[in-house]
């Protein structure tokens, strides 16, 4: 039996099956490696990691993004001879314009699923006055580290090479739906996670990977991303997919009643059908509205060569 055609393409390239399970093995495999030594380091240390410190957080997404930055640079490299650049987390033409825009539609979405549960009577949204404006602007300073570490680490890894390497496939909508349900799996650890936080997810993870495909860009998911997380968590004071501790002093303090399948309850707003609504919705706009879009350059290196078949 011939077993090239199961690894190789017609064009004598890698397919792109294996060059995602290539890069999930290795960065898997380094990330546990880097995070035992971390934790190892920081107990010796006699940092707390017991959520008090946001040092232990910040410090573990950073060892789980290097891996993920690193093998998909030297993947693309080896496999399809791909500059640095063609990640979508350099500096290339209008990334600046795709992150302010990202952070807009990504706070704009969640204010408006929460909006759609104030409007049904189960959301109360009150002035944290309770907490000192020192202690208010430490948590918002401080979250905004922590989401902006936890959000790099996530897109960098699902909307990076791995979907990126079945876009340059013609597997394009296989990458999408694959990498949604990658992301939406890794939160089923989360307090309170279900069926519904679970779909919920999974639609957060076709939005973002739509927003990547609108600019060939991580900065615009990456916006998104970081938004969506800060408002809810910081501003709102909601918990932030059932992880109700990472914000002790938000800007407000936010409270979720009647039925969770649609306020999401003790999950945060992720974890209810207001949620599935908004994301809907904002999906549908971002791949509808003509901006942003993506560079020519970009264009080109994303997307499959037009001489290949499917990889």
């Amino acid at each position: 039996m011939n077993f090239v055609p199961i690894f190789f393409d017609d064009s004598n390239r890698v397919r792109s099956g294996w060059r995602a399970a290539a890069y999930v093995i290795s960065c898997f495999i380094t990330a546990v490696v880097g995070a035992t030594l971390l934790g190892g380091l920081l107990i010796g240390m006699g940092v707390p990691l017991d959520g008090t410190s946001p040092i232990p957080m910040v410090l573990q997404f950073v060892v789980f993004c290097s891996p993920v930055i690193f093998f998909g640079w030297l993947y693309g490299r080896v496999f399809e001879k791909l500059p640095f650049r063609a990640l979508g987390v350099w500096f290339t033409g209008g990334w600046f314009r795709d992150l302010l825009v990202g952070l807009a539609f990504g706070a704009l979405s969640l204010l408006i699923v929460a909006a759609i549960v104030f409007g049904a009577g189960f959301a109360v949204f009150e002035r944290n006055s309770a907490s000192g404006s020192g202690a208010i602007a430490e948590t918002l300073l401080r979250t905004l580290v922590i989401f902006v570490a936890g959000a790099a680490f996530e897109e960098s890894f699902l909307r990076g090479y791995f979907l990126q390497t079945f876009f340059r496939s013609r597997l394009a909508v296989f990458g999408i739906i694959f990498t949604s349900l990658v992301f939406a799996t890794l939160h089923n650890a989360n307090p309170g996670a279900n069926v519904l936080t679970w779909s919920n997810t999974f639609l957060a993870g076709i939005w973002l990977a739509v927003a990547y495909e609108k600019t060939r860009s991580l900065w615009f998911p990456f916006g998104i991303h970081l938004a969506w997380n800060w408002v809810q968590g910081s501003v709102l004071g909601i918990p932030v997919s059932g992880l109700e501790k990472l914000a002790p002093d938000p800007l407000l303090r936010g409270s979720l009643s009647g039925p969770e399948w649609l306020s999401g309850g003790n999950y945060g707003l992720e974890g209810g059908i207001a949620c599935t609504i908004g994301l809907i919705v904002s999906t549908v706009v971002i791949w509808k509205l003509p901006f942003p879009g993506a560079n020519p350059e970009m264009i080109a290196l994303t997307s499959p060569p037009v001489s290949d078949p499917a990889g």
